[in-house]
């Protein structure tokens, strides 16, 4: 009974870095067509957190020139990985004093409630 549980295991270990090999080298080949496709206008960050837009790209000596907010830097291709991840803006009207958002109803009774207020103000 030993030598079977002993071979299920051996198995499962050669399965898993079999998957997780795949995983990985599926992972690198998205990342290299993402910096083989760069170009002029293309909005990128660095692994650093530099977010800005590509102004030149030279994959021969793999530079790429960023301008962010106006400074143009110089950067090894390696240094960009994805687009900028840009998160869900949520304004604090449209969610209640714990966090939630609100229902429609809620919005539009919230908003009837503002118009009216400003309404008696003026």
């Amino acid at each position: 009974m030993g030598y079977e549980m002993l071979i299920i295991l051996l198995i499962a270990m050669i399965g898993f870095t079999f998957w997780s090999t795949r995983q990985q080298k599926k992972q690198q080949q998205k990342v290299q067509d993402y910096r083989e496709s760069l170009k002029p206008g293309t909005e990128v960050a660095t692994v650093s957190g530099l977010l800005g837009t590509v102004e030149s790209v030279d994959l021969d000596r793999d530079v790429v020139i960023i301008n962010s907010e106006g400074s143009l830097t110089k950067w090894r291709i390696q240094a960009i990985t994805e687009p900028p991840v840009i998160p869900a803006y949520v304004s604090d009207d449209d969610v209640d004093e714990d966090g939630n958002p609100l229902e429609s109803e809620d919005l539009d009774q919230k908003d009837a409630i503002e118009a009216e207020s400003e309404t008696v103000t003026k």
